[in-house]
């Protein structure tokens, strides 16, 4: 008991990230928040921007919704998962009005640590079922 209370405090006091939490803790990510991260890791993108180009990478499968979409932009950004970019476009080729957001570190780690639960989760999948040669 007195060796697994010591581990607790040193794991506690000795975590590297945000809020005392490790990336892995926020996983499994929503759809929604993990397709935004897939989205930023290319390049900042602004809100619409964000939604295009996950509607289009999925091919209309997923279509986030206003409320969807900055609702978890804004939850996001309370995890400092991203962060609003002070960087602007020419503001003759851009509505001021936007709001553009990138990836941060730990948002990185956080998308590299839901990757890994999918890809171990698919492992698991395939093993126990296998995997069809044209899914």
């Amino acid at each position: 008991m007195i060796e697994s209370k010591a581990y607790y405090v040193w794991l506690c006091t000795s975590m590297p990230s945000k809020d005392q939490s490790t990336a892995a803790d926020l996983t499994p990510l929503s759809p929604a928040v993990f397709h935004i991260l897939l989205s930023l890791g290319e390049g900042e993108r602004h809100g619409y921007a964000i939604k295009r180009e996950i509607a289009a990478r999925t091919q209309g499968k997923l279509k986030l919704g206003p409320g969807v979409l900055y609702g978890s932009i804004n939850k996001m950004l309370e995890l400092g998962l991203i962060e609003e970019s002070a960087d602007r476009p020419d503001p003759h080729l851009d509505d001021e009005r936007r709001r553009y957001y990138r990836i941060t570190a730990y948002g990185r780690k956080v998308a590299q640590a839901e990757a890994l639960r999918m890809r171990e989760l698919v492992q698991l999948a395939a093993s126990r079922f296998g995997v069809p040669r044209h899914a």
